[in-house]
């Protein structure tokens, strides 16, 4: 497990520190399921919107802009109303019979089950009713992570978008369906997450000639 690297939790008038996810950081697979089993352990609410957040690539302001009527559990199709620019998507809800931590379908049918009917129509709700804010999923980010053993630059929401770009690229998907994934509209936008080196870049193009030619 690495090394845990304690951040002072702010009190609850102050807002966090904004803590940037730098653009390299993201976790590996190992790290991504610690992450989702320390949030199933702290509650449903929190382990199914950090799965959300990591399998369709969202930012804490779109998980917390979610609403009800986005997720059909029936058709297993979750819309998506992207911010920065990116577009409005409508993505499947995945399950994972291997992993049950990464199975949405699971996730989001247990948090239905015991959401609060407090007269909101958003998807995930504060402990005090009404609009999860961002902030408090900045902070819930930040227990969980800290919990599984996470470094400090790994304890921004921000790295689960990171993390799915990267796990897809190194899982040799087409950018083309990376960029969809992310919701980017420029595959400029997707490209920065590929660190490729001239002499991959070489060999990939000797390959595809000797298995052209």
């Amino acid at each position: 497990m690495l090394a845990a690297n304690v951040i002072q939790l702010p009190s609850s008038h102050a807002r966090p520190r904004r803590l940037k996810a730098p653009r390299g950081a993201f976790l590996s697979p190992e790290e991504t399921l610690a992450v989702l089993r320390k949030a199933k352990e702290r509650g449903i609410r929190d382990w199914a919107m950090i799965l959300l957040a990591y399998r369709h690539g969202l930012r804490a302001s779109e998980v917390c802009g979610l609403r009800l009527a986005d997720v059909d559990l029936k058709n297993g199709a979750l819309s998506i109303q992207r911010l920065k620019g990116s577009m409005k998507t409508v993505q499947p809800l995945y399950a994972h019979r291997g992993q049950p931590l990464l199975d949405e379908v699971i996730a989001l049918r247990a948090w239905l089950k015991v959401r609060p009917v407090d007269g909101s129509d958003y998807l995930f709700t504060s402990q005090k009713g009404g609009r999860l804010d961002r902030t408090q999923l900045f902070r819930t980010f930040q227990t969980v992570a800290e919990a599984a053993g996470l470094p400090a630059e790994k304890r921004h929401p921000h790295v689960l978008k990171h993390s799915l770009a990267s796990h897809l690229v190194d899982g040799n998907v087409n950018l083309a369906l990376v960029k969809q994934a992310l919701g980017h509209r420029s595959i400029s936008s997707t490209m920065v997450y590929v660190g490729t080196t001239d002499a991959q870049a070489a060999e990939a193009a000797a390959e595809a000639m000797m298995a052209m030619f």
